[in-house]
């Protein structure tokens, strides 16, 4: 009961967090649309990482994963509301797929690198976010690989048994950010109805 306790707390504190960056007000985006079109991106996303864990189940929990919603990570390139949304969508995923452990530590992993995506999101190599996709990669592998040695390996955390569940983990973090990630940015921004839909127009000054 107490485990989700937790997990509801943190899912009202996620949402009070959204809810507040979605309403900021800065330079590029004013008005009650913006701010209604922030909060509604953040709900879209983090449903659809949830709708893909839960229905990707097999293949995004546990040491052996290729967690297709990762791929979502790299949407903080577009703007900060997505770092709320990703990180809720993996809170919630984790709540309803995984355990509690997973859902302090794994949720702890999205957040960090989406905020460091977040941060590389003008830097690319030839026109793709390849820069952007590693936090992702770098974050789960150390966390989550670390989690999965401690908390849920058959035999004791060693040193090769940690370092072999980061390299799974991170292999699986390439395939969805490094490939499908990147495809995914790369798409939104060559597409112009995606764009409409994911990127916040940017109001340039008159005179």
């Amino acid at each position: 009961m107490m485990n989700w306790i937790i997990v509801f707390v943190a899912a009202v504190l996620a949402v009070f967090l959204g809810v507040r960056l979605a309403m900021r007000r800065d330079d590029t985006a004013q008005g009650s649309a913006v701010r209604t079109n922030r909060m509604v991106r953040c709900a879209m996303i983090a449903a659809v990482y949830v709708v893909l864990c839960l229905a990707l189940q097999p293949f995004s929990y546990g040491a052996v994963q290729v967690r297709l919603a990762e791929a979502l990570c790299l949407l903080p390139v577009f703007g900060p509301e997505y770092i709320v949304g990703v990180t809720l969508g993996c809170l919630l995923a984790n709540a309803l797929g995984s355990t509690v452990i997973d859902v302090v530590f794994g949720t702890l992993a999205t957040l960090l690198a989406c905020l460091v995506t977040y941060a590389l999101r003008n830097v690319q190599v030839k026109g793709l976010a390849l820069p952007a996709s590693l936090p992702p990669v770098i974050f789960n592998a150390v966390i989550v690989g670390w989690e999965i040695s401690v908390f849920f390996s058959d035999t004791p955390a060693t040193l090769p048994v940690t370092l072999f569940n980061m390299l799974t983990v991170g292999i699986g973090e390439v395939i969805s950010c490094c490939i499908l990630g990147v495809l995914l940015v790369r798409l939104i921004e060559t597409n112009r109805e995606l764009k409409k839909l994911f990127v916040e127009p940017v109001k340039h000054p008159v005179g």
